[in-house]
């Protein structure tokens, strides 16, 4: 599966911050306990800070003590696995399905009362949209 989005880095560079743009596009990894929605636990849905696409809602959001927010479940759809060979270990990463952008990566130490999974998610790589009120 490919990203429906497909831009040179160059125009990531013109819309993205430094930072999400080291995130995002050169799958960078923020530094733990230090993002903005490590301790976030608002009612809301969780957008790709490079599309705005709908990752996560936040009912599955968790305390996991790693130092980066993570998710037990995406929206369906949402994300793209793949395989990472980096840092001489074995992993797999989460991507945006909509831009390709890196998000962080998945490991099976999560909630085993839900899915299993820790999505564990760069700050950088989301933005929060508040449950609007009826």
């Amino acid at each position: 599966m490919k990203p429906k989005i497909n831009k040179p880095d160059e125009e990531w560079e013109k819309v993205l911050t430094p930072q999400q743009f080291y995130i995002l596009r050169k799958k960078g990894t923020d530094l733990p306990g230090t993002g903005k929605y490590t301790y976030h636990f608002d009612d809301g849905i969780y957008r790709c800070a490079g599309c705005g696409a709908p990752l996560f809602h936040s009912d599955n959001k968790y305390e996991s003590n790693c130092g980066w927010p993570s998710f037990d479940n995406a929206i369906e759809g949402a994300i793209i696995f793949q395989s990472d060979y980096s840092h001489n270990m074995v992993r797999t990463e989460i991507i945006c399905a909509n831009c390709g952008g890196h998000l962080g990566h998945i490991f099976d130490d999560g909630p085993a009362e839900t899915t299993g999974k820790r999505y564990c998610v760069n700050s950088t790589s989301i933005e929060f949209e508040p449950k609007k009120e009826k």
